[in-house]
């Protein structure tokens, strides 16, 4: 066991060398996330646009497929395909229900092409009706229908075999007068190749961070011309699209795979500047962010539109440098302010000094900058009541610790149920050693959980760091003073440190991982090492 330590001076020491040294981290990311990248311009043809995007009405506040009383207006439809058409000549379309059946008509008056979709599912009767009014819908505006694509990664869901599409597809075929074709991710194609007789094209998706292995976004263009290589050999010669391809500009790394406004970017010019040189035939994936896909796929899936959901507006230019971050104000702003409010905390409190009230006030804005990038993030991520009420309770706590720390002057930390005890007993205190060790054993409670769950389910979960970085601050050095510690806090520690190593040993190299890693640990390693301190809060 580490002994404890007796030298408050080397205490405050301790900690404002942390403070400044992870402020330094901070600003030198934010640094570069305002550095203009230069990239390649797409550089289309003089009126020349993107051959086809996917379209997806879901993106105002509240709407979503997923229930079945959504219902787009036409106003909707006609106002983000006029945005649309600025940029594209076709749309694809995944569904022709819940006001999408619209789609065809408003595209003819704007002079986009589509793609339209039939969803195939689960539900047999369900197939059968938005198989009918899709081929009955193509056939009614085939001089605007490009194609009609029955069924969207269906055999990557397993929501249907490979038979059962063949049938679906033939029974299209027989009926549309426009071509019809069949929809997957390029790996499943190439283990249902005898689909490929039943289709007029072959249409493949080719997601290089969607990939079992992740693909660097350095790597991403050759990843897609190999794998387009791949499967135009393997199909011979039926015409190949590929159905879906993009980047997301936020949400979790994937091990290399990191989504970003600048990554973003880069994919899109490179890749359209690609496929017009060599002929590729291509969608992209998405038009406009669809808020309602981080239920499914966490905060990654809401944002891979090209548009913002809101206000329709571009997320980066087609031409020109592109930075992630446009303004360091509000980090700024919050470091600002987290340490005035410390710096006055710290100062007029009793027996205070130089030190002290330093380490303090570089505290309060290290906690001012993340309160900021949460918020921030917050905006991206969060999904709905719950989650704000719970996460967001979390964050307020963890914003709590730096302006309950301003106030302590290096007593012992009693553990979280004497701390219980004793804000509970005593109306006057004059120490905040008793918050203290409550907010600890709130925040290592709810850190075994998150830790726990990012652990056994990683896909779709944002790693939490911003959540737990300013706690993990300040009890990664103030834990080694002094504390009462329980078992329950032990194994809510234990459970923290198992959880972090356990996920950042699947991803070694991935950045997100290692802060992950860093975090948990300083929180979990002064519970577990240091002997609790036995005594007597008077």
């Amino acid at each position: 066991m580490l002994p404890p330590r007796t030298d408050r001076r080397a205490l405050w020491l301790s900690l404002l060398a942390s403070s400044v040294a992870l402020l330094a981290v901070l600003f030198y990311g934010l640094a570069k996330q305002s550095r203009p990248m230069p990239m390649h311009d797409l550089q289309l043809a003089a009126g020349e646009k993107l051959k086809c995007v996917s379209y997806a009405p879901y993106h105002r506040p509240g709407q979503t497929p997923l229930d079945a009383d959504t219902r787009i207006e036409r106003a909707q439809i006609a106002a983000d395909l006029a945005a649309l058409a600025e940029i594209t000549d076709c749309v694809r379309l995944y569904s022709v229900n819940q006001g999408l059946e619209q789609v065809p008509e408003v595209a003819r008056t704007l002079g986009l092409k589509v793609l339209l979709g039939a969803w195939i599912g689960y539900d047999t009767a369900i197939n059968a009706v938005e198989l009918e009014r899709a081929i009955t819908l193509a056939n009614a505006h085939a001089d605007v229908v490009r194609a009609l694509v029955v069924g969207n990664e269906v055999l990557l869901r397993r929501e249907r075999s490979e038979d059962e599409m063949r049938a679906l597809i033939r029974h299209a075929k027989a009926r549309s007068q426009v071509p019809v074709t069949y929809a997957d991710v390029w790996e499943f194609w190439t283990r249902h190749d005898s689909l490929a007789a039943e289709v007029d094209f072959v249409t493949v998706h080719i997601l290089p961070f969607w990939e079992d292995d992740p693909v660097d976004i350095d790597l991403a263009l050759a990843h897609v011309a190999d794998t387009r290589r791949t499967v135009a050999r393997h199909f011979g010669d039926k015409p190949i699209l590929i159905g879906e391809t993009g980047w997301p500009s936020a949400g979790r790394q994937r091990e290399h795979a990191r989504p970003s406004r600048v990554n973003q970017a880069r994919y899109i010019r490179e890749f359209v500047h690609r496929a017009h040189d060599e002929g590729w035939d291509y969608n992209l994936i998405e038009a406009i962010d669809q808020p309602w896909k981080r239920r499914l796929e966490g905060t990654v899936g809401g944002h891979w539109g090209m548009l913002e959901a809101d206000s329709l507006y571009p997320k980066f230019p087609l031409a020109g440098p592109v930075a992630e971050r446009e303004s360091l104000f509000g980090p700024i702003g919050g470091a600002l302010i987290g340490g005035l409010l410390a710096c006055l905390l710290a100062a007029t409190g009793r027996r205070t000094h130089l030190l002290r009230v330093s380490a303090l006030t570089a505290t309060g804005a290290v906690g001012g900058v993340i309160a900021v990038l949460h918020w921030e993030h917050a905006h991206l991520a969060y999904r709905d009541a719950l989650e704000w009420s719970l996460l967001g309770g979390v964050a307020a706590l963890s914003g709590l610790v730096p302006l309950v720390l301003a106030r302590w002057h290096g007593e012992p930390i009693p553990d979280a149920a004497r701390a219980r005890h004793i804000l509970w007993t005593h109306t006057r205190l004059r120490s905040k050693a008793p918050s203290l060790g409550l907010l600890r054993g709130l925040l290592l409670f709810s850190a075994a959980v998150a830790a726990l769950l990012l652990w056994v389910d990683p896909r779709y979960r944002d790693f939490p760091t911003l959540l737990y970085l300013g706690p993990a601050l300040v009890f990664g050095v103030i834990g080694w003073w002094r504390s009462g510690i329980t078992a329950t806090e032990r194994s809510c520690a234990a459970v923290i440190a198992i959880g972090v190593i356990g996920r950042w040993s699947t991803e070694m190299t991935n950045p997100q991982a290692i802060a992950w890693l860093l975090t948990g640990l300083a929180l979990a390693l002064p519970v577990l090492l240091v002997r609790a301190h036995q005594h007597e809060q008077r």
